[in-house]
């Protein structure tokens, strides 16, 4: 039975494999599955062999036993097999979804598993592997449901349930498929978007591509036209896998579309199982169809149908149909006329509103339409008819003529439909035989035309002719009016005013009148100035005509014809009447020639001066400094206009000194008493001259910038500086190639010192060249330096009695005695020392010297330059020693088995010698291990040997002796050892200082005990008895205590403690009361008792006040703004001076300076970018510190506490500070110090920093001989100073006038205030009043064509003449010799004019015009320009243009700005 069960072959029918005895090995992998009885569990294939011989033996032996036994196992078995009580069946689900396959067993015997593709998939409820595989059921029920959640496409498989077979029970199996289907991923018609149009042309091929893409399985297409599925046209469909186990399903439909399809939709809807049938997936597209439109037809208008000019005509242009809808244009006989047209759908209209006119009659109105699609447009025309009458008539032919004279006339209508009829009126009667002819119009219509003549009659002087254009359809008519005048001869004109040989002066007016009479028409009167037309002013009557003219008399005038013709149109040739002037006129210019032209001294030169013409002839003069010189070569010869040219010279040896010079040329009318004057300056060339400087040496302080400033005048005054110093050139820049700065450089002039050394004092040579040579000058360069003590005496040891000498070595310039002191605290320097100074080394001498001598001696070294330095010589005088007796250096302490150490400290000279004895014995000190000493010096006169004693036993302790021996003498003195205790208390306390809220305390230390100790200060109100403590900090003996209550007085107290104990308190013996507050109580409660209504009242006229401040600076601010734009609008303007000068140095300057001059918005320096400063005068009346640094410090202090004075004359040009030494007081100039004569503005006085003061910010004084502080002192800002100073021994300090651009500026100051004042004056010089200085410096690179104003002063201010005192300045910024200049009186002639007598106006309220200097040299004029002049009250500042004060056009306006206008003949306009 056995071996039927199990053959010697078993074939798997599932996976084709045999099992055989020969490949047992290879089945004994597969044992287990096919096993029938599965026994498995307990035998393998070996052993199943074994069991078979082993049956095989027992087989025939015990045979019945074994039949027994199948039938009783067998039998039950084969009765209940296990088998599927629910199948698994194939299941569909969707992708994502959850999969439930069912599998229920029966009678199970076996285990349970599911395979997928015949991959087991294990017995474990929970499946490895698989995280979306589970098995769900009951073992119990046989229940084993495979469960999958989120289903995927890789899910889609065949599943096998198995139940492996078990006691007699055969494997079951049964299978199921499950299927994941997906829907579409996405539906799209290739090529267009969703609900997107697609545009073809009508009955063009067009293909629709529809693809529905990842879908499982295949999804189906259907079309849809409209919402009705299409079915009609071309279509293919074709699948792809376009991955694994998802499709794409493609769908092309084929269509011709008509325009019947435009606008129609066309959608593609995917078809698949897995989609809802209510949300469908559809893809649509619109047709756009183009085809041509319709036919236009146009309404509005009949054919044949009348309109009469005038009415308005709409004409409507319609079509229908079309994509894209028609295009309507507009067209009149051809030529477009609207192209604007609407739709609305596929109707197109263009509708043409228009008024009808005459051109419109016959007119062809086409409209056409087309689109895109349209070969040829569509067209549809109308022709009109419109009626209109002439809009005028016209008459043609002559508007004058004689009597006799035939005329002929041609009346022609405007285009009329129908014709015009056309009738005359010629002087009032019809003319009914006249021609007419009709003509087509170009334009539309009917022209007519008409010709009539007519003889014109005597005794009129007109003829009226009337012509009437007639439409008779319509009933218009229009009238035209043709006048023709009759022509007479008028008079000959008559000229009256003026009889010849009639003298007339020039710039007188005369009037000159021409009168005709007669004539049709009047006659037109034209006036001739020797053939060229003169306007006049015409006067009609009824039968006369005037013409009167009005000349302002000339040079032109003289000899002039003046003609008067009268014409009109009788007259063939004008008739005339004429006259000839004769004017008597002044010279206008006057021309001067220096022969040669360049001037050196040593040559003669010929000054010649040409008049212009006169009539009659000019008289010449020559004038220097207001006195005539007589000329020679007086000639004459014909000039213009008539008149006399005159020429007049005069010769002259020139000098140097004539550089120059001015000779004026006077030439004069005596007839007309009118003049011209011109000036020549002569440019004599020489080379440079130094101008001497106040002095050839400078001082300056070693550390500090000096600048030394030099100024050469030569001519040409382009001049070349050089400096050198040993033979060696002074580098020219401040930075050299490689960008290092030079310490020392040369500007032009100016020698720049940024940073003196010692070393640069010397004698530096300043050479200055021009073309015609070169010039040198010596300079001395002087540097102090602060003093430095080099060597002093080692320490001086003297025997009592004997005298000392100290010596002290000191460096530094200036040095002398004065500069070197020695001083001790609390030692009468003067009893006992005496001083000797030799080669700047300074000795203290001190006599007989004693044990109180000893000590150091200080000595101080100041020479005012720098910071004083000072070292100590310490005196020792030789004395016995002195043991120091203080408590804590008589005890000392030590812990038993500790190191013990015993002070003692001896002052002596020389250095004494120490022995310790104990109990009179000496102690073998550093022998043995036991005693050792360390000695020490403490300082020159200390020493301090200590005693150590090792492992202190009882018996160390006790006293011990000190003695110190030298060879004066020796002293003993007792020191004890004791053991370590608690500290003594402290020596005493004392109060530091005292606030409202702390108290200061500090005290000396008793005996510690032989350790640290530390300190507690206890304290009370003296009114309390309780005690508050503070400790303080560690090693410290002071301590502050805060929060006291003010003005109460407090008791101190102090203990000393350490690890041992404590020390008793000092009594409260110390007391101390805190300060009060500032504001009493009383006070407080006082103010807190103020009335509400007080405070209100208060509050609100504070609230007031702030009000009305705002408002003014709003308007302030409103007021300067418009203002500025004002002065913005007027780039050239003149301008009022107002200036002040106080009374005295410390009078305070009031009122408003340079009021309508100055510009607060404006820059005042060369560059512009100078600073705004403020006018300090009016706070502080006596001085204002200008400085380059904010942190500057003060000026020394002389020894009576004033304030230095200024440099003596001799040292001005140097840029340091002055010293106390420097003081000079028979060079006062200012009772202020130097750094208060600072001026503004480059040229000025310019401080070098100060030197450093002590650290401390305090300054030295010399009453006292020890630094404070420093009073409070303002300083300004930075100002920047650029430029050298100027030599200013012989003036006030002043402020500054520079020019800027060729603006100039203006600056006063009054006498000594130091107040600043400034101005800017575009194009106008400023003159300052009487009594004010005015300087200015200002460097001008280039070749300036402007020379400045130096020193001003008005000396003669009248109605008709004014003279200066000026000092000129060169144009390159150099001053020359103040040397006054003085305009002596002027010939009558020149500057006064004698038929003006009326006073003018002050100079302070004069007008200024500014005239700009053309030459670098010469003085200024300041010339009153008479009220005849047009310009009344007003001054004229030149220095070489010519000026007449009676005839203002006299003026070279070459020379300067011109003041006034004049026209082509050089009249006064």
């Amino acid at each position: 039975m056995l071996r039927l069960l199990l053959p010697e072959k078993r074939d798997d029918s599932k996976t084709g494999n045999s099992f055989t005895r020969e490949n047992i090995k290879d089945a004994n992998s597969k044992w287990r599955l096919w096993c029938p009885l599965h026994l498995h569990r307990v035998l393998s294939w070996q052993r199943y062999r074994r069991f078979r011989l082993l049956m095989n033996r027992r087989f025939m032996s015990n045979g019945f036993l074994f039949i027994l036994l199948f039938a009783v196992f067998l039998t039950p078995i084969l009765a209940q097999q296990q088998k599927f009580r629910v199948a698994p069946s194939d299941l569909q689900v969707l992708e994502g979804a959850e999969a439930m396959m069912r599998c229920e067993v029966s009678n199970q015997a076996g285990s349970v598993q599911w395979t997928k593709d015949g991959f087991a998939l294990g017995f474990s409820a929970v499946i490895p592997g698989f995280p979306r595989y589970s098995l769900l059921g009951d073992r119990n029920q046989g229940v084993y449901n495979l469960r999958i959640s989120n289903a995927s496409i890789s899910d889609d498989a065949e599943y096998q349930c198995q139940v492996t077979p078990a006691r007699l029970n055969s494997a079951i199996r049964a299978n199921a498929k499950l299927t994941v289907i997906s829907p579409p991923g996405s539906i799209e018609i290739q090529g267009y978007a969703h609900n997107s149009k697609v545009e073809v042309r009508e009955n063009q091929d067009l293909s629709l591509n529809c693809v529905v893409g990842n879908a499982k399985p295949a999804a189906q297409i259907i079309w849809y036209r409209g919402n009705v599925e299409f079915q009609q046209g071309q279509r293919v469909d074709k699948v792809e896998e376009t991955s694994s186990k998802r499709y794409t399903t493609k769908s092309t439909l084929n269509i011709k579309p008509t325009s019947g399809d435009d606008y129609t939709e066309y959608t593609c809807q995917a078809k698949h199982k897995a989609l809802p049938p209510d949300m469908p997936m559809r893809s649509t597209v619109q047709l756009s169809v183009l085809y041509p439109p319709g036919s236009p037809y146009i309404e509005g208008y009949t054919q044949g149908e009348i309109l009469r000019r005038g009415q308005t005509v709409e004409l409507v242009c319609r079509s229908r149909g079309g994509n894209p809808p028609a295009q309507l244009i507009w067209y009149k006989n051809g030529s477009q006329i609207r192209m604007a047209y609407r739709t609305a759908g596929r109707l197109s209209e263009n509708i043409y509103t228009f008024t009808a006119e005459a051109s419109d009659n016959n007119a062809r109105f086409r409209c056409e339409a087309s689109n895109v699609m349209s070969q040829t447009p569509l067209k549809a025309e109308i022709d009109i008819t419109v009626l209109f009458a002439p809009t005028h008539v016209s008459i043609s032919g002559p508007t004058e003529a004689r009597v006799g004279d035939v005329l002929s006339l041609t009346c022609s209508t405007a285009p009329s439909n129908p014709p015009a009829e056309i009738k005359w009126m010629v002087g009032g009667r019809q003319i009914r035989n006249a021609t007419s002819k009709t003509n087509v119009s170009p334009e539309g219509g009917w022209v007519t035309v008409s010709n009539i003549t007519t003889t014109v009659e005597p005794n009129k002087k007109s003829l009226v002719v009337i012509c009437h254009g007639l439409n008779m359809q319509l009933t218009e008519n229009v009238v035209s009016t043709h006048t023709v005048n009759i022509l007479y001869p008028p008079s000959p004109p008559l000229i009256s005013g003026y009889m010849e040989g009639q003298i007339i002066p020039a710039g007188s007016v005369q009037k000159l009148l021409c009168v005709s009479s007669g004539g049709n028409p009047l006659a037109t009167l034209t006036w001739y100035k020797n053939d060229k037309r003169v306007n006049s002013v015409i006067r009609t009557a009824d039968k006369s005509v005037s013409a009167e003219i009005t000349i302002l008399a000339n040079v032109t005038d003289n000899q002039a014809q003046y003609r008067c013709e009268a014409s009109n149109s009788a007259t063939e040739i004008p008739l005339f009447e004429s006259t000839v002037l004769s004017v008597h006129f002044a010279p206008e210019t006057v021309k001067i020639r220096v022969e040669p032209d360049v001037l050196k001294p040593g040559i003669e030169v010929t000054v010649i001066c040409d008049s212009s013409s006169s009539n009659p002839p000019a008289k010449l003069t020559w004038w220097k400094d207001g006195i005539p010189i007589d000329g020679i070569n007086n000639s004459s010869k014909p000039g213009l206009w008539g008149g006399t040219v005159s020429t007049l010279e005069f010769k002259v040896n020139i000098t140097q000194e004539m550089n120059g010079v001015v000779y004026t040329c006077q030439s004069a009318n005596e007839a007309l008493q009118r003049s011209v004057h011109e000036a020549v300056s002569l440019n004599v060339l020489y080379p440079p001259v130094f101008v001497p400087p106040p002095s050839s040496t400078a001082v300056g302080v070693e550390g500090e910038s000096l600048q030394v400033s030099l100024s050469a005048t030569g001519n040409p005054m382009v001049i070349v500086y050089s400096w050198t110093k040993d033979g060696l050139p002074v580098p020219s820049t401040s930075t050299s190639h490689g960008g290092a700065e030079h310490r020392i450089y040369a500007d032009g002039a100016n020698l720049n010192f940024t940073k003196l050394n010692r070393n640069d004092a010397g004698i530096y040579v300043c050479e200055a060249s021009n073309s015609e040579g070169s010039a040198k000058l010596n300079f001395t360069i002087v540097v102090e330096y602060g003093t430095t003590i080099k060597a002093i005496s080692e320490n001086v040891v003297v025997n009592p009695g004997e005298d000392a000498m100290l010596s002290c070595t000191v460096e530094g310039k200036p040095l002398t005695e004065e500069h070197i002191k020695w001083e001790r605290v609390a030692y009468d320097m003067k009893a006992k020392t005496t001083t000797s100074f030799v080669n700047g080394s300074s000795y203290l001498h001190i006599k007989d010297a004693r044990r109180e001598d000893v000590g150091n001696f200080r000595c101080i070294a100041d020479n005012r330059v720098a910071n004083p330095t000072n070292r100590d010589v310490l005196l020792i005088v030789k004395f016995a020693p002195e043991i120091d007796k203080s408590p804590t250096l008589k005890r000392a302490a030590s812990g038993t088995g500790e190191q013990g150490r015993l002070p003692c400290r001896a002052q002596a000279a020389p250095k004494p010698k120490f022995v310790w004895r104990q109990e009179g014995k000496d102690l073998q000190v550093n022998r043995t291990y036991k005693y050792e000493v360390e000695e020490k010096k403490i300082d020159s006169l200390t020493y301090e040997s200590t005693l150590i004693i090792e492992k202190v036993a009882p018996a160390d302790y006790g006293a011990y002796e000190c003695v110190a021996t030298n060879e004066l003498g020796q002293t003993t003195e007792s020191i004890r050892l004791d053991i370590t205790s608690q500290p003594d208390m402290p020596l005493s306390l004392n109060i530091l200082n005292m606030t409202h809220d702390s108290v200061s305390l500090a005290w000396t230390p008793g005996f510690d005990g032989g350790l640290k100790a530390s300190y507690r200060v206890r304290y009370r109100e003296a009114n309390r008895e309780q005690y508050k403590y503070v400790d303080s900090l560690p090693n410290s003996h002071k301590l502050t205590i805060n929060g006291l209550k003010a003005n109460t007085l407090y008791l101190f107290s102090v203990m000393a403690y350490n690890d041992l104990g404590n020390s008793k308190y000092l009594p409260d013996l110390q007391r101390a009361q805190t300060k009060g507050m500032e504001i009493s109580t009383g006070e407080l409660i006082e103010d807190s008792s103020t009335p509400s209504l007080v405070i209100m009242g208060i509050s609100m006229a504070a609230f007031g006040f702030l009000v009305v401040n705002a408002a003014l600076v709003a308007w302030f601010f409103v007021h300067n703004r418009r203002k500025k734009a004002e002065n913005d609008n007027q780039p050239g303007k003149t301008a009022t001076i107002e200036m002040y000068a106080p009374s005295s140095y410390n009078d305070t300057v009031t009122g408003e300076t340079l009021s309508s001059v100055s510009e607060k918005s404006e820059s005042y320096s060369n560059d512009g970018s100078q600073a705004e400063y403020t006018d300090e005068a009016r706070k502080k009346a006596v001085s204002t510190y200008l400085v380059e640094s904010n942190d500057m410090p003060p000026p020394r202090y002389q020894k009576d506490g004033t304030m230095p004075i200024v440099y003596p004359s001799n040292i001005v040009n140097a840029r340091t500070l002055p010293h106390p030494r420097h003081h000079n007081v028979t060079n006062i100039l200012d009772h202020r110090a130097h750094d208060d004569q600072i001026l503004i503005n480059k040229g000025v006085y310019i401080p070098s920093p100060s030197p450093a003061p002590p650290p401390d910010g305090s300054y030295y004084n010399m009453n006292s001989d020890r630094y404070l502080s420093y009073p409070p002192m303002d300083y300004p800002p930075q100002l920047d100073f650029a430029t050298p100073p100027l030599p200013m021994a012989h003036l006030q300090p002043i402020s500054q006038a520079s020019i800027i651009s060729g603006n100039a500026m203006l600056g006063s100051v009054g006498s000594g205030s130091g107040t600043l004042r400034r101005g800017i004056m575009r194009g106008v010089v400023g003159m300052p009043p009487p009594d004010v200085t005015q300087l200015t410096n200002t460097s001008m690179t280039g070749n300036s064509n402007i020379q400045m104003l130096h020193e001003l002063h008005p000396i003669n201010i009248s109605n008709n003449s004014c003279s200066t005192q000026t000092t000129s300045i060169t144009g390159n910024g150099s001053m020359m010799s103040t040397i006054p200049s003085t305009t002596s009186k002027q010939p009558q002639s020149i500057l006064k004019d004698p038929n003006r007598s009326k006073p003018q106006q002050q100079l302070l309220s004069a007008n200024l015009v500014g005239v700009g200097v053309p030459t670098a040299s010469g003085s200024l004029q300041i010339l009153n320009i008479p009220t005849s002049a047009g310009i009344s009250g007003n001054l004229l500042m030149t220095t070489s243009a010519a000026y007449d004060p009676t005839n203002l056009s006299t003026f070279n306006a070459t020379s300067g700005t011109a003041l006034a206008y004049t026209d082509a003949d050089g009249h006064l306009v």
